[in-house]
């Protein structure tokens, strides 16, 4: 298995396209290895009531030996499924450029799936919502995967478009510290200008924004800082990525303090739900 490459998660649900844009491009500009995963989570099925009584000794026997050959079948067609959709994401990516790609199926849990391969991970890619959630709805296992990896997870909520522009959301905090870092040394976003941005009290940000300013400057990172005044958070940002046609927000995701997330709910929640363009977060 090859390590840090960059894992696209793809369900066929309508962003899967999207997600394997961003992945190949990101690939590309780390010059990592792709790695798509299309991952079948097994169901637990509802107990099959005791019938015996009323329709018969044995029936019982007969309707469970019927919904295991139904469970059987059903597994058949979603590895096929799965098959046909690693197969044309493949010839996407390709298509695109990449050249060391890989395809991989696996079943149960994808928050277990991913935890076991979090050593080897560069970057993930996910779509923000999967195949069986409306417009707005967030993934199922979205929150819960980004909560429990250490690694980047890039969210996907729009058709690709090359970033020519990022902003890094910073409020000199252990997450924002490591998106400035990535956005410092890795290859992905040499070359594209930084909207360094902090969202609060003047007097603070003076000294945040040129702490951060001069990592930035250090790796020759094009940038230019930018204090949003005191509000709500998510709305200034999403307001300035798109006064200013941002094409990815680099974050950190969540805070270390639970209790605040759960009165006034997570910023980075709110992010998801709000934001059109694609997330890049760091815990």
């Amino acid at each position: 298995m090859n390590n840090n490459y960059v894992l696209a998660c793809i369900d066929g649900a309508s962003l899967t396209t999207a997600v394997c844009d961003y992945a190949a491009w990101m690939s590309q500009r780390a010059g990592a290895p792709l790695k798509l995963l299309h991952n079948i989570e097994h169901r637990p099925q509802a107990a099959v009531a005791d019938l015996s009584g009323s329709i018969g000794l044995g029936s019982q026997e007969e309707l469970l030996e019927e919904l295991t050959r139904v469970e059987q079948q059903r597994n058949r067609l979603l590895m096929q499924k799965g098959k046909l959709m690693l197969e044309a994401a493949t010839q996407r990516v390709e298509q695109a450029g990449v050249t060391n790609v890989e395809a991989w199926q696996q079943h149960g849990s994808l928050q277990e799936s991913l935890v076991e391969l979090e050593t080897d991970i560069r970057v993930l890619v996910m779509g923000v919502r999967g195949e069986e959630h409306r417009e707005g709805q967030l993934g199922a296992h979205l929150e819960t995967v980004i909560r429990a990896l250490h690694k980047p997870v890039l969210v996907v909520n729009a058709a690709f478009a090359v970033p020519k522009k990022i902003m890094l959301a910073y409020d000199g905090q252990d997450a924002s510290r490591k998106a400035l870092d990535m956005v410092a040394s890795s290859p992905v976003f040499k070359d594209i200008p930084c909207h360094l941005v902090y969202v609060g009290d003047e007097s603070k940000a003076s000294s945040v924004l040129n702490e951060a300013a001069a990592v930035l400057q250090a790796a020759g990172v094009s940038h230019e800082l930018v204090n949003l005044p005191k509000g709500k958070s998510d709305e200034q940002l999403c307001h300035y990525q798109a006064e200013n046609d941002i094409d990815l927000t680099v974050m950190g995701a969540y805070s270390h303090h639970p209790l605040r997330d759960m009165l006034l709910g997570s910023l980075t929640a709110k992010m998801l739900h709000k934001t059109k363009r694609p997330l890049l977060l760091l815990r």
